[in-house]
């Protein structure tokens, strides 16, 4: 190893695999930021483990870093039961300043709007066994030592993952004109305070939901019609603005030309049921996004 100390060769050995560990984990997790801590703990557990019994450094990686993100999503879907402050502009404009370049090298191929949100709904064993297994081939044994089931068993949480996915929409309910309707009203009655509007047009289970970066800055989550009606009732979306992302109406908040906050809608029978509130930079320069006002 000439001047190489075993450390650094151990960490020549880490390098090659992380643009692998970071698609894995970006996938599991939505959140540019969450993923570089997956797997900066990879690596942390690495340099402590005893390098010489790991046969398959590359498969004993993926597994620390599937377990790693299935702790966050069990830890994030906990979170969601607890309240949330509110997402002041400045501090999401302060927050999309974490990605780095590593950060933006990480995704070759960008997660749709649309599989982003569907990921979002899965159960986080579900969404751990559907990434690893079908986008990254992850045999269902491996799957099932880190979801803590037998392959059997592993294969049916891919297999319900899978059938979500597919039987996603390509296009919102009512279609993508009822869609747009439905977001415009929205924030016309967001940006008048008006609870009740807000109430007429949220489904009665509707939920708001934030990704990590969102989360990490203070971002609000609610569940309950009432709840999210409040939320825009009480603080408004007058800096947001109608656009499609990805083909699908949405909300934008932008800041110096580029979007800062993405608020995804999901409909149900013409009444909105999810708002997700996307934050990750990383995420946002993956959206293609077409504003539909004149602002």
């Amino acid at each position: 190893m000439g001047g190489m100390t075993e450390q650094d060769w151990l960490a020549a050995r880490f390098e090659d695999h992380r643009g692998h560990l970071q698609a894995v984990a970006y996938r599991m997790l939505g959140s540019a930021a969450e993923a570089d801590d997956a797997v900066q703990e990879a690596w942390l557990r690495l340099s402590r483990a005893a390098d010489s019994q790991i046969d398959n450094l590359g498969g004993w990686l993926t597994t620390v870093v599937g377990r790693v993100c299935l702790d966050v999503l069990r830890s994030r879907r906990a979170r969601r039961e607890e309240p949330h402050g509110v997402l002041p502009p400045d501090e999401v404009a302060a927050a999309s300043e974490v990605a780095g370049p590593e950060q933006e090298a990480m995704l070759a191929d960008s997660v749709g709007l649309a599989l982003l949100v569907v990921l979002d709904t899965l159960a986080p064993a579900e969404r751990t066994a559907f990434v690893l297994h079908d986008m990254f081939d992850v045999p269902f044994e491996d799957v099932g030592a880190i979801v803590g089931r037998s392959p059997a068993a592993a294969r049916q949480l891919a297999s319900r993952g899978r059938r979500r996915v597919r039987g996603a929409p390509a296009e919102p309910e009512a279609g993508q004109a009822r869609q747009r309707e439905v977001v415009a009203a929205f924030l016309a009655a967001s940006r008048a305070g008006d609870f009740g509007a807000l109430l007429d047009l949220l489904d009665p289970a509707a939920e708001l939901r934030a990704d990590g970066i969102a989360v990490s800055i203070g971002g609000l989550e609610a569940h309950g019609a009432a709840a999210v009606a409040e939320v825009f009732a009480v603080r408004r979306a007058g800096v947001a603005r109608l656009a499609l992302v990805d083909g699908a109406a949405a909300l934008v908040w932008a800041q110096g030309g580029l979007p800062r906050v993405v608020f995804s809608f999901t409909l149900d029978q013409g009444k909105i049921a999810r708002i997700t509130l996307l934050a990750d930079p990383v995420q946002l320069s993956g959206f293609e996004i077409e504003y539909l006002d004149r602002s």
